[in-house]
């Protein structure tokens, strides 16, 4: 089996309700993205695929939709005021945890036909979530 991954960065605010810890205030991230494609042959140019096409596609879509952006839960209480003063605001149905974060990029990646198999978030150098197909 052949394997790729490729990193990608973002920045990102967000909270978690109801968290006990410091997470329930609002902060952002420095997040790393590593997305991690796998396939048992490899194309015509000898690669599972093109780093720029991982780039291209699941980048573009980050920058548009995740970076520099506020994401927050449906019901969280602040959403309507941000919303008001005309912020960029992702509104999710899951808590904006890493772990959801690795979930959504990797079914986006997914659904264009990618093979992937692992996404990680890190949230800071130290600390990071998984989503995988295994």
């Amino acid at each position: 089996m052949y394997a790729i991954t490729k990193y990608l960065t973002f920045c990102y605010g967000h909270r978690l309700m109801n968290h006990q810890g410091k997470c329930r205030h609002l902060h952002g991230h420095s997040a790393r993205v590593a997305i991690t494609l796998e396939s048992k042959s490899l194309n015509d140019q000898g690669m599972v695929c093109d780093f720029s096409e991982i780039n291209d596609f699941a980048g573009k879509w980050i920058d548009n939709t995740l970076d520099h952006n506020m994401l927050l839960h449906k019901d969280d209480p602040i959403l309507p005021m941000l919303q008001k003063a005309g912020e960029r605001v992702l509104v999710v149905d899951e808590h904006p945890t890493a772990e959801f974060l690795s979930q959504m990029i990797f079914e986006h990646v997914a659904a264009a036909g990618f093979p992937v198999t692992n996404v990680s978030v890190w949230e800071t150098d130290s600390a990071n979530a998984s989503y995988s197909n295994t």
